[in-house]
This record gives C-alpha cells, sequence and structure tokens, in this order.
C-alpha cells in the first residue's frame, strides 16, 4: 500500500508536457493587490503621521510685529473718560479703566481660567465671568476663584493728551503693582 502512495505522489500534476515548460505571465491576484495598497496606504499614513508631530513641535511664528503700529489702538482724548470709570473695547479685546486718582490700567477681556470673556459689572463694581463665577476687582485681581491669577494687562500709552493701547504685546502678571498704572 505504501508503494501506491508513492506512486500517487510522484505522478506528475500536468499531464500536458507543454504546459510544464511554458512559463505563464505573473497575474496579480486580487488578494496581492489589496496587500500593496494596504502597504503604500500604511506608508502614507506613516509619513503624514510625522508631518503632523513635526509641526505640532516645532515653535511656531509670531502673528504680529512688536514695532508694527497696527496693534496700537487709539482710544481717546484723556478728556473723554471719567473718573472711577471702566470703558469696554470689544474689538480691542481689553477694558480701559480710568481710576479715581487719573490714571489708567488696560486690562484683558479673557478670563485667565479658561479664556471666557469677562464682563464689567457697574452695580457690584467688578469683573465676572459666566463661565464659572471668576471675579476680579477694579484692576483686574482675582477676587473668585476658579481664576489662577489676575487679568492680564496691555501697556497703555499717553501722547499729546491720546490715550493708546497696544494689544499686541499683553503682559501677564501674578499680582497687582502700582507700576502698571500709567499717569497722565
Amino acid at each position: 500500500m505504501k508503494e501506491k502512495n508513492k506512486h500517487i505522489n510522484s505522478k506528475p500534476r500536468t499531464q500536458n508536457p507543454e504546459l510544464r515548460t511554458r512559463n505563464p505571465e505573473p497575474v496579480t491576484s486580487r488578494r496581492g493587490f489589496l496587500k500593496k495598497l494596504w502597504g503604500v496606504l500604511g506608508i502614507a499614513a506613516g509619513i503624514e503621521m510625522t508631518w503632523i508631530t513635526f509641526s505640532f513641535l516645532s515653535p511656531g511664528k509670531r502673528k504680529y510685529n512688536k514695532a508694527s503700529t497696527t496693534n496700537l489702538i487709539v482710544a481717546g482724548k484723556v478728556a473723554d473718560f471719567k473718573l472711577n470709570s471702566v470703558f469696554p473695547f470689544r474689538n480691542g479685546k481689553f477694558f480701559l479703566i480710568r481710576r479715581g486718582d487719573g490714571g489708567f490700567l488696560a486690562v484683558s477681556l479673557k478670563c485667565t481660567h479658561l479664556g471666557c470673556s469677562v464682563l464689567w459689572n457697574e452695580e457690584k463694581q467688578e469683573f465676572i465671568c459666566p463661565c464659572h463665577a471668576s471675579s476680579f476687582d477694579k484692576n483686574g485681581v482675582v477676587m473668585n476663584p476658579p481664576a489662577p491669577r489676575p487679568l492680564d494687562i496691555y501697556p497703555v500709552i499717553v501722547e499729546e493728551g491720546i490715550v493708546k493701547v497696544d494689544t499686541g504685546n499683553p503682559q501677564r502678571r501674578k499680582s497687582f503693582d502700582e507700576n502698571q498704572i500709567v499717569y497722565v
């Protein structure tokens, strides 16, 4: 019986000698095509992921020029601002505060907690963040957390009786200091 099985296994699979000697052209099967396609797509995805990672980690370019005057907002004449008042400049993204002693302070309207726009409450004389109820006094100092620090300030420039605010150079601060106020 073993001989019979041996004879069966040694029998050539194709009986036609032409087919055994002829080398047919390679035909790409569907499975082979899909395997190559997934390989190419995998390489493309790897390149894209590398590009995204490097662009995320590389430092970005500054969006403003410190010497530029496009970030300088003319608020108005000194005489136009009453003592002890707050003036919103929504397009400039700040509040201009005229203190009782005549000094000016420009505070950002972005809350230092999550960046929501704070609102001035004239009745309570404080800035209130509508998102998480942080509140700030008239100088932008935190009165009620979760805001971690005072509101950012912008440099105020007073030239020839005209008040200007440089919104291109916001300054983070840890506390209020009298040196932050600009006097006329």
